[in-house]
Parts: structure tokens; sequence; C-alpha cells
């Protein structure tokens, strides 16, 4: 279990770099020195910052990151950085050159294309909520939202190998009622959201058809500064096995009101920075949700 974990925190794609080719995409414009957002082929434009899910514009001589929709991952970024290291760990997304046109990095990519289709939330709470997923390659904000209706499901984007340097995908969870314009951005400790919000989740699949996903609580949560850290959370979470026959690890939940406190259903509190978390593995290529329920 420790090795998978490994896997979904921070796994290394071990290939050789490939050689840079940028496609220009002309339908983008100068202006300031800037690129604007092309929005289209399942981009999604977000509020703030040019629609690009990045601190400030996109800026000549920079990658600029953006969101995609539920379900799939953004399809570019360098190509000769293979591995999780800073600073080529923050060169995701498309290229600004100086004349202020977008290049594409990997002409063969998509501009974002669909995840392996093995993790969804299924939101069992009364009202909506937001789950946040980290920009990586990129400044690992998290602003890329899913809103999930109340008594509704979405598809999360879930990567295999393929995706930059092997790496997972990243989710803060919102409490039920927080909007994704509110919670899918840096917060502070007015309110438990953003980098606040008291859960986390990260999922992916490697090539054997395994699908790896875990729940815990989001160590900020109980930083000597958080106001939160007394806190119970109104809401619960758990990972459910879409087919129970395939998976490995089949109780895991999070419900303040049962086990308290940075616990969970079961012991897998090996984290260094003490928050407790469980996980599971779904196999065959089968199926994970994440449910989300009222307390």
């Amino acid at each position: 279990m420790i090795t998978a974990l490994t896997y979904i925190l921070c796994a290394f794609a071990l290939v050789e770099a490939a050689p840079v080719s940028k496609q220009h995409l002309h339908h983008a414009h100068k202006r300031d020195n800037t690129c604007a957002f092309p929005n289209d082929d399942g981009m999604v434009k977000l509020g703030q910052n040019g629609g690009w899910a990045q601190d400030g514009d996109c800026k000549a001589g920079d990658y600029c990151q953006y969101a995609c929709k539920p379900g799939y991952l953004m399809g570019q970024w360098n190509p000769q950085v293979t591995s999780y290291t800073y600073p080529g760990s923050t060169e995701g997304g498309l290229f600004c050159n100086d004349n202020g046109e977008l290049e594409k990095p990997i002409t063969d990519n998509d501009y974002c294309y669909e995840g392996k289709g093995t993790g969804s939330v299924s939101n069992l709470a009364s009202q909506d909520v937001a789950f946040c997923q980290t920009v990586l390659p990129g400044n690992e904000a998290m602003l890329i939202p899913t809103e999930v209706s109340a008594s509704g499901s979405e598809e999360l984007a879930v990567p295999g190998t393929d995706y930059w340097a092997s790496t997972a995908a990243h989710y803060y969870i919102n409490a039920p009622g927080v909007s994704t314009e509110d919670g899918c951005q840096w917060g502070s400790t007015a309110n438990p959201i953003g980098n606040w919000a008291p859960y986390v989740a990260g999922m992916n699949m490697d090539d054997s058809g395994n699908t790896f996903a875990k729940i815990g609580w989001n160590p900020v949560y109980f930083e000597d500064s958080s106001p939160f850290k007394n806190e119970k959370p109104n809401f619960g979470i758990r990972l459910k096995c879409n087919d129970p026959s395939k998976c490995n690890g089949n109780t895991c939940e999070i419900n303040p009101s049962t086990y308290g406190l940075n616990a969970v259903s079961v012991s897998q509190q090996a984290d260094s920075d003490g928050a407790a978390w469980c996980m599971v593995t779904a196999t065959d290529s089968s199926a994970i949700t994440i449910e989300v329920f009222d307390l």
C-alpha cells in the first residue's frame, strides 16, 4: 500500500525528453505583450486572470495553464520536462511567444483530452459541492472547477501514465453549499474553503488498469494558525468501488461524527504531515466513486 500511495502522490516519468515542436495558433492575438485565452476545444474559461488557470495574465515567454471540462485533462506542457522538479513543474499549458501568439508545445495532443473514466463524484448532500483540481504542471493552485449538483454526479479527471510525469490528479473538497467561484481559489483563515477546505483527494491509473483513489484530511486544516482545527465539518466523504469484486481496501470513509477529527474508518495514517487518509484500489479498469454526504 505504501508503494501505491507513493505512486499516486509523486510518480515520475522514466522517458527521454521529447523535442519541442510548437504549432502556432493564429486565432490568438497580442495585447500588451500577452496572449488571449483561445476559449475552445473543451477548455473552460475561468473568471479571473483572463480566463487562464494561473496567477496573472498569459505573458510572452511563459507557459500558460488552463482548465478543462470535468473528466478531461490539460493536454499541453513542455515536453522536455519529464519529472516533477521545479521550475519545470510549472511549465504546463500553451506557450505564449514574443509575438503574442499561442503555440502548442505538443502538436499531436489536443488542448484537453479525456481521462481514464474510472473516477466520479456522487453528491448525496442537499447542496451543490465544489471539487477543485490543482493545476499541475502549473502553480498547483486549486483552480480547476468541478461543480456537482445536489443529488447529482460528475466525472473526475483520472490521469494515466501518459499524463505529465505520470502524476495523479489532486482535488480539494469544499463543504456542500460552497460554490466553485468561492472554493476553487486560494482561501484564507476567514473560511474553511479553497486550500483551507477540510478534505483532499487524489486519483490516477497505472498501465495495468489499476485505479488508485485516496481521500484524506487536509493537513492545512490542522495547522497551528488554523481557526478551524477543532471544528468538525458538517459533511463526510467515502470511497466506493463500483464493482466490489474488483476492489482492494473496500472500506474508506471520513465521517467526523463517527470517527472524530483527523481520523478515518481504517488505520492508514502514514503521512509525515500528520493528516489521516485512506485509500482503495480498483483493478481491471473498474471505477471508483467518491460519495459526499451530509452529517
